[in-house]
């Protein structure tokens, strides 16, 4: 097993001889109400437990994700809890380390998956052996279930996306529940960046790309949710998301060859500028948010060079100062 820096976790081989071949690790934090969903989804298409370990790793949650697990599981799904609140970097640690199965699909207890997920990446990792992670498209939904989005189409056919890491080095296209990983690219690569708060995942899956394959299906079987309590919400309200993404931004820069790392340093901090960080001050305006529209708004400011941007950004200092 490779040492990785202390800001990675590694995670440890598996002893058994006689695997599953998925590890389905949900990740929960005070998210109780959305448990259900998630859980069925996955035992709708669930095989036994000698091809497909389940298990809900709670990071000290106060509204009873255990009685969810019992409810809805009745049996088939272990549950384990932490000791304290570890925040959920930490937890994700956790579903790795936990993990059994050739291959983790790590499931956050607020998402779900529809139907065929399973067999259809399945299918596409048989098929090409040297992948290191595959991943489809997925809807967005809302705390109602209703569908609010769908996620760009990478490719049209099922298989392998050529030259992966120049894709998704310059846009975030994956949401996590519509991606599995080889365990052994987890063993080789280590965990998470736990120095990233919000922006993690990208980090993790361009890392990947650097050295492993990926598959693709080109349909959406995977559900991501919208909704005011998730992590993601939460930190746009005190303005860590887009401060983290820069961070995250500059992580990625370095996983690229040296002749790009110029040009796409510019391009993908004015790209996220002008789309992600204009929509928080926009946000933060329109919910009365002085602090945090004056916050992004010297963020984008800072990391932007194109006059398209600048000009933007002038006129929504004047909104700013006028509210």
């Amino acid at each position: 097993m490779n040492l990785q820096p202390k800001y990675r976790a590694n995670i440890p081989l598996v002893e058994e001889s006689v695997r599953p071949f998925w590890s389905v690790m949900i990740p929960v934090y005070n998210c109780s109400k959305y448990l259900a969903k998630t859980l069925e989804s996955v035992l709708m298409q669930a095989p036994g437990e000698e091809q497909m370990q389940i298990e809900v790793v709670d990071d000290f949650s106060s509204d009873n994700p255990e009685k969810v697990v019992w409810e809805v599981g009745h049996g088939r799904v272990n549950y384990f809890r932490q000791s304290q609140n570890l925040g959920h970097t930490k937890n994700f640690e956790t579903c790795l380390k936990r993990s059994n199965g050739l291959w983790v699909h790590q499931l956050h207890g607020d998402d779900y998956i529809l139907p065929g997920f399973y067999d259809e990446l399945h299918e596409v990792i048989q098929n090409n052996q040297k992948i290191g992670a595959a991943f489809c498209q997925n809807f967005s939904i809302n705390e109602n279930d209703q569908f609010i989005g769908l996620s760009s189409l990478i490719q049209t056919e099922a298989g392998v996306i050529p030259d992966f890491l120049s894709t998704i080095a310059y846009r975030q296209r994956i949401f996590t529940p519509s991606i599995v990983v080889k365990r052994a690219v987890y063993e080789d690569l280590g965990g998470f960046d736990e120095r990233l708060k919000w922006c993690e995942d990208w980090e993790m899956w361009v890392r990947i790309s650097k050295y492993y394959e990926f598959g693709y299906v080109p349909k959406a079987l995977a559900c991501y949710r919208v909704h005011n309590t998730s992590n993601t919400a939460r930190y746009a309200k005190n303005a860590i998301k887009m401060l983290d993404f820069v961070e995250g931004i500059k992580m990625v820069n370095n996983y690229l060859p040296e002749e790009a790392k110029s040009s796409h340093l510019k391009e993908v901090l004015n790209y996220y500028g002008e789309t992600w960080v204009m929509y928080e001050i926009e946000n933060a305006l329109n919910a009365g948010d002085k602090k945090t529209a004056w916050f992004n708004w010297k963020l984008a400011n800072s990391i932007t060079s194109a006059m398209s941007v600048k000009i933007r950004l002038a006129k929504l200092a004047y909104r700013i100062a006028k509210t």
